[in-house]
């Protein structure tokens, strides 16, 4: 079973339908005993940092959140819910987040148009999910913000926005996360989750 983490923002069921389309039993709850059961967890997450981090902290579930990464149960952040496992983010003032990736969130220095929304190509290390996905994979982004003074070997994947290079997926030990959203990503979106459901620690 795979817990979907419902801190009132987020997602939840396109993740929750992304993963009924890969044949994998999911759940979404706020309830930790509830999500404790489950072998691997989602953090999915849209809106602003602070009011994700605010609602995630007032259910006491970013307590949830850091215990299972000291267990060792494998976890994927998506979106905000990767940014909130950084430090801090600058989004309308500074904000703590989990703290789990080195690195702080920061808002696009551009000309381009922000939000950043659509297709854009992502580019991998060599890495085990690499060999699952075709040569240049595309998948789908929204946001304002990306990650900045990352840990390298923390980095497999990123995109270019104009000249800006997107940190768009990170690993380190069981703990996945992506600034794009894999689950509107088509095949190739399906194809990174279920590595996270099959293979990933």
């Amino acid at each position: 079973m795979i817990g979907i983490i419902d801190y009132g923002m987020g997602n939840l069921r396109s993740v929750e339908n992304a993963l009924k389309e890969l044949g994998a039993e999911a759940l979404i709850s706020d309830d930790e005993a509830v999500l404790a059961d489950c072998e691997k967890i989602i953090l999915p997450g849209v809106g602003a940092f602070g009011d994700c981090v605010a609602n995630l902290r007032q259910k006491k579930l970013d307590r949830f959140v850091i215990r299972c990464i000291e267990e060792g149960k494998p976890l994927l952040g998506i979106c905000v819910g990767m940014q909130m496992l950084f430090e801090e983010s600058e989004e309308k003032g500074v904000h703590q987040g989990l703290g789990f990736f080195t690195g702080r969130i920061v808002r696009f220095d551009t000309d381009l148009p922000v939000p950043q929304i659509g297709w854009n190509e992502l580019i991998l290390k060599e890495h085990p999910l690499r060999n699952r996905l075709r040569k240049n994979p595309y998948v789908y982004y929204v946001h304002s913000y990306h990650a900045a003074e990352y840990q390298e070997e923390d980095l497999i994947g990123w995109s270019y926005y104009g000249d800006v290079k997107v940190p768009s997926l990170f690993v380190k030990g069981h703990v996945m996360a992506a600034q794009f959203h894999p689950e509107k990503s088509g095949e190739e979106g399906l194809k990174i989750l279920k590595y996270f459901l099959e293979d990933f620690v």
